[in-house]
């Protein structure tokens, strides 16, 4: 765009339109704005290089949160498979003492199967002799 003193404005250079400029003058302008523009690149990328750093910084963090997160997890699976070889192995010595005791109670009950049946028989027999020797007091009364 020509501005009303015939300059351009907008652009990346300057151009002078009025016949009175010297070419010099224009250089020294358009040497300025070059100035200018690299001022303005090397700022560009003073702040990709930032940028990019910074990026790196928080890529490496993550990275770190997440192997240290693995590592918790790591430890906390060691731990339960700790926890879970112990409950077995409880688990195991529980299953063989029932076992044990199972076999002990059933020993148990044939021997009071047994005792209640020679208890069986010996109250058939007292109730024999019961009978015999009443039946014999009587005729012996006679």
């Amino acid at each position: 765009m020509a501005s009303s003193s015939g300059t351009s404005s907008g652009s990346s250079s300057t151009i002078h339109q009025n016949s009175g400029t010297e070419a010099s003058g224009s250089f020294s302008m358009i040497h300025q704005n070059s100035g200018s523009e690299e001022d303005l690149m090397a700022l560009m990328d003073q702040r990709k290089r930032k940028k990019m750093i910074s990026n790196r910084k928080s890529a490496r963090r993550l990275r770190m949160r997440k192997q240290k997160h693995l590592d918790d997890l790591t430890g906390q699976i060691n731990q339960l498979k700790k926890e879970n070889h112990q409950i077995i192995s409880s688990l195991n010595i529980t299953s063989q003492h029932y076992m044990n005791i199972e076999a002990e109670n059933s020993a148990l009950r044939a021997q009071a199967d047994e005792l209640n049946s020679r208890l069986q028989s010996l109250h058939e027999i007292a109730s024999f002799l019961n009978a015999t020797n009443g039946g014999f007091h009587a005729a012996a009364a006679d």
